[in-house]
């Protein structure tokens, strides 16, 4: 019998919200977050740690857009000393300093890390309740037999972090999303610590029609009041004292109440909004 004690209490979750504004005009991704459209977008507020819900020490930020082909998303990222090593594609981004991003279908979600060097990792995850014969995911891209699988089971420990009540998902490490597109641009001199950097910036752009497994079947682009769950984060590879901290700093839009990005019902609420950015 499983234990009851194990799995976390998902009501003390203090869910952040956003309002999403549509954009009058596409937006080219390069990176660069002066454009007037981004400074007219609603800034997010400061991101807090994931477990305490205080502020985090360095400033991290977000703000997001929308038109009737996709969904536009920039971080701003405070960084003395910016650095990014991995450059291969799915690379383990969050070993070291990333910013990530999750957006959750009612049994799904998709996960995209990427650091200062513009390498980005990608993976879906699939509820093991929802994967069944003759369901909406029974498709080739989720074979289990024929593509790229692992399994998220939650945290092992499960005196120190609880695992989640829906149990495990399936974790399609090769699945990629349509369309996507991405920038970043380093405000700084990357990989030198003899200075001090100001920071990096990220720009995405997510093609709505790309949406369709997150959606289930819900419209696309959303309707006006439409709220969608999404997780915006940042992990922090600190060294003090000749050694490395373990686990990373991780920040978010707001506290899960654990050490742990998986929680859906712990992501913010996007609400999308007709209205448009004067």
């Amino acid at each position: 019998m499983k234990d009851k004690k194990s799995t976390y209490n998902l009501s003390g979750c203090q869910v952040a919200t956003y309002l999403c504004l549509r954009t009058p005009s596409p937006i080219e991704i390069d990176g660069n977050l002066e454009k007037p459209i981004w400074q007219k977008a609603p800034r997010s507020s400061r991101f807090v740690d994931l477990v305490t819900g205080k502020p985090a020490f360095l400033d991290t930020r977000i703000a997001a857009v929308w038109n009737d082909e996709y969904f536009y998303l920039a971080f701003w990222v405070e960084e003395p000393d910016v650095r990014a090593h991995f450059k291969k594609r799915d690379s383990f981004i969050w070993l070291e300093n990333d910013v990530e991003v999750f957006i959750a279908g009612p049994d799904c979600y998709y996960e995209l890390q990427i650091n200062a060097l513009g390498t980005i990792y990608e993976v879906f995850y699939i509820w093991q309740d929802a994967l069944k014969p003759g369901s909406f995911f029974d498709r080739p891209e989720f074979s289990l037999t024929k593509r790229k699988v692992d399994l998220l089971a939650g945290f092992q420990d499960s005196s120190r972090y609880g695992r989640h009540p829906r149990g495990k998902r399936w974790a399609f490490m090769d699945w990629d999303f349509p369309g996507l597109k991405w920038a970043v641009k380093v405000d700084g001199t990357l990989n030198n610590s003899t200075d001090i950097d100001r920071g990096w910036t990220v720009e995405l752009a997510f093609p709505w029609k790309g949406m369709e497994i997150l959606a289930q079947g819900r419209p696309l682009p959303p309707k006006d009041g439409e709220i969608w769950r999404m997780s915006f984060s940042r992990f922090e590879a600190l060294e003090a004292n000749g050694r490395q901290i373990e686990p990373s700093i991780g920040w978010a839009l707001n506290a899960h109440g654990v050490y742990d990005s998986h929680i859906p019902e712990c992501f913010s609420k996007v609400i999308f909004s007709d209205k448009e950015i004067e």
